[in-house]
């Protein structure tokens, strides 16, 4: 069942929960990320709805402007008359012509059973950096965006029908800062030939099929499988990191006794392993965790640094323990999808772990102002959903935007700047006549036209993308027999409560990321 509402903006609300769509105007709340989001999925209902419900509150809070399905016709006020807004016609701020509106689509699992905000910032980071496009004109100061956004509910089946509907009935030219919790369908984009730009890679879909690009890059061959005959590879840096910088010798990593989390914390003691650490294991009990149990055992073996594999409220409970039994911590390690302005909120009972909260990452911390890369992100997503909650994954998605805009300017840059790529006369694999099967463009890369071909041509150059320095270097590049080592750098920030003149923030350590570089192994794992 799908049914559409007009706001009284003028914008289209849709949400696609499994199989019906029901009217939304508000996501939920952060949670956490990667293959720990699954725990939650499988989790039994009590567990799930406890969880969900701790943080309800918080994010109604944070997240009390209404979410729009489509840009509002405000977002594209250059426009000339009512019949032009309607065609793409109009002329923008420097009175150049503009032409036919480029539509992006953006996929979030914004209300999924981890809840609303652990997936929402990538697409309010990208809302927000076409917003700010739009009003000066758009892709080359002359092709606004209208950005189409679905909501997959968290589930396989909903993102397939999220998949069908921005592809096949709003014909959408490509997708940008994908958050699904369940990508079931990647496949379905990449047959179509649809770029999927700047994605969040949740699960394996960036390392397994052509025409989908995440946010970090990857070297394996995308040839329908993940990485290579089924194993990805990551590095060890995080933990190069800590033993070098911070002299960390010994290493715990908690986890609950379910599939997805114990699953992950055997990556994790695997890669500290690999760096000499000593490491210590404490498994909670999903339903009825003892943190209290596990504080007193970290204190007694003298731990060092705490990973983990649970979720943001798992996490705040296990600091309080932790600062009830007086261990202090070299630091508590967490990853990026906890990186954000909530920490105060999540972490109110526990201040001497708070600040000891470090977090590692791929891009540049949304609290460094003194980049201007930094400065031109939070100054866009003022007045937009989220930004008073502002996170590191918004920063990534609103990376993610630039790079399809970078892309996008490449080719209608130099001359006229009709679209191809999406639907009339194009083929049925989804590519324009000129493009090639490779999913590089044709002769015409360069001459005007915006096909996906040529967009995904930008996307695979040899030279790696980094969002005017927001990212660390990205790449796409197919190889063979994948890497037994690899230089990898890093961004790395700590919290601390009296970071922005006592309002608390994240602050970089380690120096500029693109010099916090390690060369380490790559270890092999099974998605």
């Amino acid at each position: 069942m799908r049914r559409r509402d007009r706001a009284a903006d003028g914008s289209v609300r849709m949400m696609c929960v499994r199989t019906r769509c029901v009217r939304t105007r508000c996501p939920l709340t952060p949670v956490a990320r990667t293959a720990l989001v699954r725990r939650a999925a499988s989790a039994r209902p009590t567990a799930v709805r406890t969880a969900v419900v701790r943080t309800l509150l918080a994010a109604l809070l944070l997240l009390s402007a209404a979410c729009g399905s489509r840009l509002p016709e405000r977002d594209f006020e250059h426009r000339g008359s009512r019949a032009e807004q309607e065609r793409g016609g109009g002329r923008g701020p420097d009175g150049t012509a503009r032409g036919e509106p480029v539509r992006i689509g953006i996929i979030t699992s914004a209300t999924s059973p981890v809840g609303g905000g652990a997936f929402s910032g990538p697409r309010d980071g990208a809302r927000a950096f076409f917003k700010a496009l739009n009003e000066k004109g758009g892709i080359a100061g002359r092709r606004p965006v209208e950005v189409v956004t679905c909501d997959d509910g968290g589930s396989g089946v909903g993102n397939q029908e999220c998949v069908q509907r921005l592809v096949e009935e709003d014909e959408v030219f490509a997708l940008v800062a994908t958050s699904s919790l369940d990508y079931a369908g990647a496949p379905q984009v990449s047959k179509a030939g649809v770029p999927d730009v700047g994605g969040q890679p949740i699960g394996a879909a960036y390392d397994t099929y052509p025409h989908l690009y995440g946010v970090y890059g990857s070297q394996a061959p995308r040839e329908g499988k993940p990485g290579w005959g089924g194993e990805l590879y990551g590095g060890t840096e995080v933990y190069r990191y800590f033993k070098r910088e911070r002299g960390a010798r010994t290493a715990a990593v908690v986890s609950y006794n379910q599939a997805a989390s114990a699953a992950y914390a055997r990556l994790l003691v695997r890669g500290l392993k690999a760096e000499g650490y000593r490491v210590v294991s404490e498994q909670l009990d999903f339903a009825l965790p003892n943190f209290s149990a596990a504080a007193a055992d970290l204190r007694a073996r003298d731990v060092d640094l705490v990973f983990d594999a649970m979720d943001t409220h798992g996490n705040a409970q296990l600091c309080k323990a932790l600062d009830a039994a007086g261990v202090r911590l070299t630091a508590k390690v967490t990853n990026v999808q906890n990186w954000s302005d909530s920490v105060p909120a999540d972490y109110k009972g526990a201040p001497a772990c708070r600040n000891a909260l470090w977090v590692t990452g791929a891009s540049r911390n949304y609290d460094e102002t003194g980049h201007p890369a930094v400065r031109e992100f939070r100054a866009g997503m003022r007045g937009n959903p989220g930004s008073g909650n502002l996170s590191q994954w918004q920063l990534e998605g609103w990376a993610a935007a630039m790079w399809f805009t970078d892309a996008a300017t490449s080719c209608v840059k130099g001359g006229t700047d009709r679209m191809a790529g999406t639907g009339g006369t194009d083929r049925t694999d989804g590519t324009d006549s000129t493009d090639r099967t490779d999913g590089t463009a044709g002769p015409d890369v360069g001459g005007g036209r915006l096909t996906r071909g040529c967009v995904e041509r930008f996307l695979q150059r040899q030279e790696p993308y980094t969002a005017r320095g927001l990212l660390l270097p990205v790449s796409y590049e197919r190889r063979a027999e994948p890497p037994k080592t690899r230089r990898s750098c890093l961004s790395v920030a700590r919290w601390q409560d009296r970071a922005r003149r006592g309002q608390g923030g994240w602050v970089t350590q380690g120096g500029d990321m693109a010099r916090n570089c390690f060369m380490v192994p790559q270890l092999p794992y099974r998605p």
